[in-house]
């Protein structure tokens, strides 16, 4: 009779082994995973596009840049033309941008009391002139009567007294007619110069006091190019000193303006200081109003005299600060990485600065978002939006960027 438990032990046995087996085979298989997972390469992340563009120095310039500035032509002398005389507007003769000459009338007053006061004055002229050769005849019929001793002395006195008053009288007269006649004229508005009419300040029918303007004038002849200079940039720009102009209205022309006049003070609002240049030569096409722009060529350093240290303007969205001092993020050419350079910055404006020493010419630099990289970043430089389209990739230069 066999045993029942040395029976079923090879079976229960067996049963364990089997269920042994089938929890090894996934854990197995997990592990082989995890182990190859172990040996895998991970991801590399994909670098960070960071607006960027080359920095160049001032070429040629020996640390100064170029000037540039927009302006005016104007014309170099504008009067306001007033009556003289107060009175009623009845016609005006020109309108503006109308071109005038000299001695030309170009408005009149309600002239009515004006010539009756002339005529009055004219009556009165007469009537002094008349009393003045009388006075005369009584004088010399006198005289000759005293040279005879036909009269008294004290007679021949009155006599001279009369006509004395009688040459008062007419000087008078004269000198009130003179008067009347001027004011008369006066009302009519007369051109001083030849020029344009820039402004009109009273209509038909108003009535205007003595010096209140009516027309602008813009004398013809000689013109100016005017513009507004920054206090930081006067140091730069001398009497006598040359500027090529030109107007967007002229394409593929350009004039040779000289500075001629550098205000003293500064606008009271704007605080910039007026500079007018004038044109080396005439030209009929360069019209009252027209804008363009100036540029100031460098000085040229003297004879002998050593180029100085490169100069760069940056943004000021590419400044950043390491501690207290003025740094820049620039790009290695080798790989692409960032690294936090500190600069010498001479002077700051309102929208860049002025870099002295740490920079390389053709060196990358960030221009935007300096305070979300890090050092040692690996980034892709992209031009900004107004970049020079024309330019090749990585060579457009910094002062693309309006600064």
């Amino acid at each position: 009779m066999s045993n029942l438990y040395t029976d079923e032990y090879p079976a229960r046995a067996r049963a364990a082994r089997r269920a042994r087996a089938a929890i090894a085979t996934p854990l197995g298989i997990l592990a082989v995973l995890a182990l190859g997972a172990c040996h895998r390469a991970p991801p590399v992340a994909p670098p960070a596009q960071v607006v960027a563009l080359p920095v160049h120095s001032y070429s040629g310039t020996y640390g100064a840049e170029s000037l540039r500035y927009p302006v005016e032509v104007a014309a170099r002398y504008t009067t306001s033309m007033s009556f003289r005389v107060a009175g009623k507007v009845i016609e005006r003769k020109v309108r503006l941008g109308d071109t005038v000459r000299k001695g030309q009338v170009v408005a009149r007053l309600d002239a009515i009391d004006a010539e009756r006061q002339a005529a009055a004055a004219q009556a009165a002229l007469a009537g002094a002139e008349h009393r003045l050769m009388f006075a005369k005849q009584q004088l010399d019929r006198d005289q000759a009567q005293f040279a005879q001793k036909l009269i008294a002395e004290n007679q021949l006195e009155q006599t001279q007294d009369a006509y004395s008053q009688a040459l008062a009288g007419r000087e008078q007269s004269a000198a009130q007619w003179v008067v009347a006649r001027n004011t008369l004229q006066y009302n009519s508005l007369v051109a001083d110069h030849d020029g344009v009419i820039t402004s009109e300040n009273a209509d038909t029918g108003q009535v205007v006091s003595a010096g209140q303007a009516v027309y602008g004038l813009a004398w013809a002849g000689d013109t100016d190019v005017n513009l507004d200079a920054a206090a930081s940039d006067l140091g730069r720009i001398a009497i006598g000193q040359t500027a090529g102009v030109t107007f967007p209205a002229l394409p593929g022309r350009s004039f040779v303006a000289r500075v001629r006049e550098v205000a003293p003070s500064a606008d009271p609002q704007s605080r910039t200081y007026r500079i007018k240049l004038g044109l080396s030569e005439r030209e009929q096409a360069v019209r009252l109003g027209m804008t363009g722009e100036a540029l100031f060529s460098p000085a040229t350093p003297a004879a002998g005299a050593s180029p100085a240290a490169p100069v760069f303007k940056i943004p000021a969205t590419a400044l950043f600060h390491h501690g207290k001092d003025p740094a820049v993020w620039v790009i290695r050419a080798n790989d692409s990485t960032l690294e936090l350079r500190p600069v010498t910055v001479r002077s700051y404006s309102e929208r860049g600065a002025i870099v002295t020493a740490g920079l390389t010419d053709g060196e990358s630099l960030v221009l935007a978002g300096v305070h979300t990289v890090f050092t040692g970043q690996h980034v892709e430089p992209v031009k900004p939006l107004f970049a020079d389209e024309g330019a090749d990739e990585g060579a457009a230069p910094l002062a693309a960027i309006p600064q």
